[in-house]
């Protein structure tokens, strides 16, 4: 009987032994973990142990196992290899010595932290796999989602399997289980991204110094911060801010600790404007946008350059659009035709640091660029990306994405962005190819509000000086608001914007307001196919010339109407690509009017447009589509 009790202490002591050491060597792989004094650890486990000693009770007559006592070398050995001086880790008490761990007790979950990395060895097929759960700050982990009630002090979980002390018995588990940080969305590092907040479910991935990977978006870090990140997805046209879920077109490349990107939109095609005043023509819309980040100091730096070759795909005097008004050509106002963006849209650098944990502080600087007036520019709204002609409603929203002379400054706390903006508020001239100097005599400010990844709200209010050529005593004082939503779905998406905007204008004393309704929305299906949608309802004050204006028999010098517009279209993509897309569309507008302009306009109406279109493919933001599609040492996709 005590044959087989000691036995059977032999049997657990070298079971026990054995697992400490397939911890060791595991664990001596780890970068960043220190495990001194090796030679006297070599000596420890070669040492031979001593046997248990048998000592005879005089009361019983029985003999009773007595272990030796362990020498204070012994003790000063065993602490000596504690795990203890892992970074980040405080594992008090456990032992590891180190020698040839058996196959069958090494750990089969791979574990990457932050300055520790566990290499996954092939499981054994009798091994029991082990559970590793951490979740501490800076540290990304795919597919782990937090509880919804997190409590503020969790705690990281590590279970291991330990040999049966008998060939019939379970195996047991060794626990450690360690106080970690909240990771509740208003604490977690890359829950700070504006509209991001609820997206700790999912996973992420590092991709460098400057950029992670998130489910359906892309992170700009903010200088070395890890608790401050820029959502990609949530840029707009100047310093706007966009619902975060929405898909991007665009190509992208890290280069030398710069991380560079290239977007265009080239639309072509037959625009024809029915009515009396209509015309048929052969246009074209394009843009082209470069972009480059690089971490400067404790921010980040953008810069951006936008450009477009409207001045020389636009017919004459600018593309024809019933109604639209708004800056002059060959010294006339542009009455029914849309005037060519400039060749230089956008010349802008803009830096971003971190204040504190969730908020960041910016500069904006353009040559040309954009106030912090109106909402994301028509032609950068995911609710327009489709349509090709510009809003009814441009010169009483967003009419100021090209100004000649822009600083903006600003604040974003979580989801909250509030800046200001001192700028020439001029409209670019008729020389479509020089850069304009005027006067910075008008101001703006404007408040965001991104409470998740598919919402986005803002109001502003801005002075103009005397921004039309035509009339310079005329100022505006211009108020906007706007929602925008976004919805990804399965093999689609749809977004939606509602917009407002209204010009106060006061000229030789008389005051006219001047007020717009846009309201519009796109959805894509079957990855290939898109349906769209623009209504307008816009008050225009100079659609009519003197020579109009004596034919209708109307006295008042800047009679105003009512026109409403309503665009019906659709695009499918026929030929796709991971580097491209080219799609075919057609739309359709009706109109709505006063009957005084039935005379210069007709009864009816009707527009329609027959086009191309050709732009980066959509980027595949899955975190497993990123796996199989992207190089994560260039940022550029790979070829199939």
């Amino acid at each position: 009987m005590h044959f087989k009790g000691i036995s059977l202490l032999l049997i657990i002591i070298i079971a026990a032994g054995g697992f400490v050491v397939s911890a060791q060597q595991d664990m001596q792989k780890m970068s960043g973990m220190k495990m001194s004094n090796t030679r006297t650890q070599k000596k420890k486990t070669t040492r031979r142990k001593p046997k248990a000693k048998r000592k005879r009770n005089a009361k019983s007559g029985k003999h009773k196992q007595t272990r030796p006592k362990q020498t204070a070398r012994t003790k000063q050995a065993t602490t000596k290899h504690s795990v203890g001086n892992m970074p980040g880790m405080n594992m008090s008490g456990m032992n590891l010595p180190k020698s040839q761990a058996s196959p069958a007790s090494q750990p089969s979950q791979q574990m990457n932290m932050p300055g520790m990395k566990m290499q996954q060895p092939s499981p054994s097929p009798t091994a029991s796999p082990d559970k590793t759960q951490m979740n501490m700050p800076g540290m990304q982990m795919p597919n782990t989602s937090p509880t919804p009630q997190a409590s503020p002090q969790q705690k990281m979980e590590m279970s291991m399997p330990m040999p049966a002390a008998s060939p019939g018995a379970s195996p047991q588990k060794m626990d450690m289980n360690m106080p970690m940080p909240s990771a509740s969305p208003s604490t977690s590092p890359l829950g700070q991204m504006a509209g991001m907040e609820n997206m700790q479910g999912v996973g992420s991935m590092n991709m460098g110094p400057l950029m992670v990977m998130m489910d359906n978006d892309m992170g700009i870090r903010v200088g070395s911060s890890d608790s401050n990140v820029m959502s990609m997805g949530a840029m707009g046209s100047g310093t706007s801010w966009e619902p975060s879920s929405g898909p991007m077109h665009m190509h992208y490349w890290n280069k030398n600790n710069w991380l560079l990107m290239f977007h265009y939109n080239l639309i072509a095609g037959v625009n024809h404007q029915g009515g009396p005043r209509g015309v048929t023509k052969f246009d074209s819309e394009n843009w082209f946008m470069l972009m480059a980040y690089h971490k400067l100091g404790k921010g980040t730096l953008q810069l951006r350059g936008m450009f477009s070759a409207e001045p020389f795909t636009f017919p004459p005097g600018g593309s024809p659009l019933l109604f639209q008004t708004g800056e002059t050509y060959k010294g006339r106002p542009l009455i029914d035709h849309q005037h060519p963006h400039d060749l230089f849209m956008e010349l802008s650098a803009q830096y971003t640091v971190p204040v504190g944990e969730r908020g960041t502080w910016f500069t904006y600087f353009g040559y040309p660029g954009e106030p912090a007036l109106g909402p994301v520019a028509f032609m950068h709204r995911m609710s327009a990306s489709e349509n090709p002609s510009a809003t009814l409603a441009h010169h009483l929203q967003d009419s100021t994405h090209i100004s000649f002379g822009v600083f903006t400054t600003g604040l974003t706390y979580r989801w909250f962005k509030l800046e200001g903006s001192i700028f020439n508020g001029r409209e670019p001239d008729e020389n479509r190819y020089d850069f304009d100097a005027h006067k910075w005599n008008s101001r703006s400010a404007r408040l965001w509000f991104m409470p998740n990844k598919n919402w986005t709200f803002q109001i502003s209010h801005g002075f103009l000086r005397s921004p039309e050529a035509q009339e310079p005593d005329a100022d505006i004082r211009r108020s906007t608001a706007s929602v925008q939503y976004n919805r990804p779905f399965n093999r689609g998406n749809w977004a939606t914007a509602f917009v407002w905007g209204r010009n106060h204008v006061r000229e030789h004393g008389e005051i006219i307001n001047l007020n717009s309704y846009t309201a519009e929305s796109t959805v894509n299906f079957l990855d290939k196919n898109y349906v769209y949608t623009r209504l307008e309802l816009v008050d225009k004050d100079d659609l009519l010339t003197p020579a109009d204006k004596l034919r209708l028999g109307i006295t008042q010098d800047h009679p105003s109407f009512r026109i409403g517009a309503y665009t019906f279209g659709g695009v499918r993509d026929v030929w796709t690509s991971d580097k491209f897309q080219f799609g075919i569309g057609s739309d359709l507008t009706f109109y709505s009017k006063p009957a005084t302009l039935d005379l210069i306009y007709g009864n009816n109406p009707v527009s329609w447009k027959l086009f191309f279109r050709i732009r980066p493919a959509k980027m595949d933001m899955n975190m497993h589509g990123m796996h199989g599609n992207m190089n994560t040492t260039t940022g550029a996709p790979m070829k199939h």
